[in-house]
């Protein structure tokens, strides 16, 4: 199940003892587990959800897992560490997991609270004046009366032009989220946050794993150990077998997992997103059989509702289709986890640009780069020229910008929106173009547990972007992971001997985008009067003309601009599910 808590700060600690009894009443048992201190601070959360108490005075909220994927049920024999900022270095250099750190800081008066690099649990807070709360779930302080929505109309613009981008700040007024990895501190009457795990670390020179036989190994062990721990924490699993390399391998390391596993895959009346070829072949080795779901065009709704206070636009038509149809298949299999290979693209490597190659010239010399450029030509079938020149570019130009915004479509008069970047777009000085690449795309991959909607109170785990998985990945050079011409080289070595030679070798990719883009099609008039008559232009946010000429248009085979009204759609729906 997902866990929930509410931890209550200053003056709120107050309405602990007199809210006990609605809380039990109408959210799921929540009642007063843990009243002991963290600074100031009262935590309440239902009895099921694990707690682990620290040798400080703080505690550990959900799972934890050692190195090797054994969970740990205690924390004595944790060495004694000089400082609360040494403890946590500590645990994140030993353990991982999907947990929130609760710690007295070294005033008595302050407390941090640090959330797992995966972001395993939701972390929401609104603390001023000395006061506030910090929940998974805002219906929860709702139902105590500490939260009324609002919508931060700021944060809306900012998201219109990067609607791919998370940031601490949400969509609704007064309420920041804790990134994973990041740590808040509180003092007083005085917050601030600042990272606490980075990618940036794994990436650097001393940290480089450039032998591949012990990256395969070092990948394999990771993958497999966290699959593995995942799978018997939750005892019944259900993957999202599309038949792609990340979602077979995960489907490889719950070969044997300490659980019941079942598999669905996902099909459309289009071609381009049927991948039963593979999924199916990968299902029989783990000697199951494969679920299939059928995604109607009706499914991918234009306007539907979303969980209450949700903190920001991220769902929208096609990941509420797949949401509901492997829900529905979760429930035929009564099912308490939801597995998935959700950013295996961008952990196992998969850049599309020449960065790997002039990263190998940067890091590895004229042999090395030159080898990476031969790889790079077999990988894209280009000639070599043009995979040098290419390599050339990335070397002598500067870097490409984090993300760049996007003003298709939205007014000229609209210029109050300012950049608000991720904290890991600081990238240190000297780090390869590869490296940034990586490391600017995982900040995306945050999203997408945001945009899973998913239902039943299971939980929806992404084992790729877990702790142990990314690091592995991020200490193998960019470089090794386009070897012999072939994308996700590494992961694809790693897992050699657990996939059928068909994935293992397939070079083509199941797509959504035929069964996408009919959606739009049939629903263009929906779409014209959803955008032209909401929220969105009535805030002066689009340009009204502009949008209704392009939805008169016929777009040319492979257009994909009209994925844009897609954001404005989700943007859309949003607001008009939070907004009076």
């Amino acid at each position: 199940m997902c866990y929930r808590y509410i931890a209550l700060y200053g003056d709120l600690q107050s309405i602990a003892s007199e809210s006990a009894s609605p809380l039990k009443g109408e959210l799921q048992n929540l009642t007063l587990e843990y009243r002991g201190r963290v600074g100031r601070m009262t935590l309440l959360a239902p009895r099921d959800v694990p707690v682990l108490y620290l040798p400080d005075g703080g505690l550990l909220l959900g799972d934890l897992y050692r190195g090797d994927g054994r969970p740990v049920r205690d924390l004595t024999d944790i060495p004694d560490q000089p400082t609360p900022s040494a403890f946590r270095q500590h645990f994140l250099d030993h353990y991982w997991g999907e947990y929130l750190l609760f710690q007295p800081a070294d005033r008595g008066d302050s407390a941090t609270v640090m959330r797992d690099p995966s972001g395993g649990i939701a972390c929401a807070h609104s603390l001023k004046n000395g006061s506030g709360f910090i929940t998974s779930d805002l219906a929860v302080a709702s139902r105590l009366g500490l939260y009324r929505e609002e919508v931060d109309w700021a944060f809306v613009r900012h998201c219109l032009r990067y609607p791919n981008m998370k940031i601490a700040r949400t969509g609704l007024a007064g309420v920041c989220e804790l990134l994973p990895g990041c740590i808040l501190s509180i003092d007083g009457e005085k917050t601030s946050t600042h990272i606490g795990w980075s990618p940036w670390r794994f990436v650097m020179a001393e940290e480089r794993q450039r032998d591949p036989i012990a990256a395969t190994r070092s990948i394999r062990e990771a993958t497999t150990s966290v699959v593995r721990a995942m799978a018997e924490t939750d005892r019944t699993v259900l993957l999202e077998l599309s038949g792609g390399l990340d979602s077979s391998i995960v489907a490889a390391c719950l070969k044997d997992a300490p659980a019941r596993v079942t598999c669905c895959t996902a099909i459309t009346p289009l071609p381009g997103a049927d991948e039963r070829r593979y999924a199916s072949q990968m299902a029989a080795q783990l000697g199951i059989d494969l679920q299939q779901q059928i995604l109607d065009f009706s499914d991918a709704q234009i306007a539907f509702e979303l969980p209450l206070h949700s903190l920001r636009p991220a769902a929208w038509a096609l990941s509420r289709a797949v949401a509901r149809a492997m829900d529905e298949a979760a429930e035929q299999q009564n099912v308490n986890g939801l597995f998935s290979g959700g950013g295996g693209d961008t952990v196992f490597g998969y850049l599309r640009s020449a960065a790997p190659a002039a990263d190998a010239f940067k890091a590895g010399g004229l042999a090395e780069g030159f080898s990476a450029i031969a790889d790079l030509s077999r990988l894209h079938n280009c000639t070599v020229v043009k995979a040098a020149r290419l390599t050339l570019r990335k070397l002598y130009f500067r870097p490409k910008a984090p993300c760049t915004p996007d003003h298709t479509f939205l007014s000229r008069m609209d210029t109050a929106a300012l950049f608000e970047p991720h904290p890991w777009f600081s990238a240190p000085p000297g780090v390869s173009p590869g490296d940034c690449e990586r490391i600017f795309e995982l900040a995306g991959t945050q999203l997408f547990a945001d945009g899973t909607l998913r239902a039943g109170g299971r939980r929806v785990r992404f084992p790729l972007l877990s702790q142990p998985v990314m690091e592995a990945c991020l200490r193998v050079p960019s470089w090794l992971w386009i070897s012999s011409g072939r994308n996700r080289a590494m992961a694809r070595a790693a897992f050699s001997g657990e996939l059928p030679q068909d994935v293992l070798n397939r070079r083509s990719k199941g797509t959504f985008m035929n069964y996408t883009f009919e959606v739009y099609r049939r629903n263009k008039e929906t779409i014209r009067s959803f955008l032209l008559d909401g929220h969105l232009r009535s805030h002066g946010l689009l340009e009204p003309e502009m949008l209704d000429r392009f939805l008169e248009r016929s777009l040319p085979a492979r257009d994909r601009s009209f994925m844009r009204i897609f954001d404005l759609c989700m943007i859309e729906n949003w607001t008009r599910n939070h907004a009076p």
